[in-house]
């Protein structure tokens, strides 16, 4: 049997590798058309002209759902760990589900208004999609080395650990910095005062994207071990 067969596997890797092909897929088209510079564009620079733009919000949007259902899943694994366990907090584990679909809301805002047509709606989705991406990360290592050994192997929840402190600490350049950009063109002056800032604020909003995005990873392992069954009953 192929270990992507394996339970529901397949959705966080699903989910893993079309992400990270929508960020990279719009920042080849971009690069190609000239739309943004090489080194240090911001994601949302690589989206802002069509077509990457739709293109960009056409992959966020699935990248949403595929990740509210592996949020989910996640969410019904834990609380069936819990069942017998009582490990985790029943509400700690909802709260962090909220947080997760949050974080992907946010995402489709990202995609949708961009940067350069509604950037307030657009600078708030951003900063509501990395708020409650770390926040969700961080619950969810919490969480993994609370039923442990129930759940995740101990080298699972140390990958874990290592993402989301990655991930916390590449956060506050991206709020702290973006707000000394002053720069609103796609090609950054480099003798500009504020580029230093631009540089570390971009530079650390693609870390952001790619952990949180890459942490789901690290739910393969247990992904592989339940399923989900809808069952209809008619009244």
């Amino acid at each position: 049997m192929w270990w992507f067969t394996q339970g529901l596997c397949f959705m966080p890797f699903f989910l893993v590798v079309w992400s990270s092909t929508s960020f990279i897929l719009s920042y080849v088209i971009a690069l190609f058309r000239r739309d943004v510079d090489l080194l240090f564009p911001y994601i949302s620079d690589t989206a802002a002209n069509p077509p990457e733009s739709c293109i960009f919000g056409l992959m966020t949007f699935v990248s949403a759902c595929a990740g509210m259902a592996t949020i989910y899943s996640r969410f019904k694994f834990v609380d069936k760990l819990s069942e017998n366990t009582k490990v985790v907090n029943p509400c700690l584990n909802k709260t962090g589900m909220v947080l997760g679909i949050l974080a992907c809301v946010g995402m489709c805002v990202v995609a949708t208004f961009q940067e350069t047509a509604v950037t307030a709606i657009h600078d708030a989705g951003a900063l509501l999609f990395f708020s409650t991406g770390v926040l969700y990360i961080l619950l969810q290592t919490v969480m993994s080395y609370q039923h442990y050994p129930h759940g995740s192997s101990v080298a699972v929840c140390r990958a874990r650990l290592l993402v989301t402190v990655i991930a916390s600490l590449a956060f506050f350049p991206t709020v702290v910095c973006a707000f000394f950009v002053k720069q609103t063109n796609l090609h950054r002056v480099k003798e500009s005062k504020d580029y230093p800032f631009h540089v570390a604020s971009a530079v650390c909003e693609w870390v952001v994207a790619f952990s949180f995005v890459c942490f789901f990873l690290t739910y393969i392992d247990d992904f592989k071990r339940f399923t989900l069954r809808v069952e209809t009953e008619l009244m």
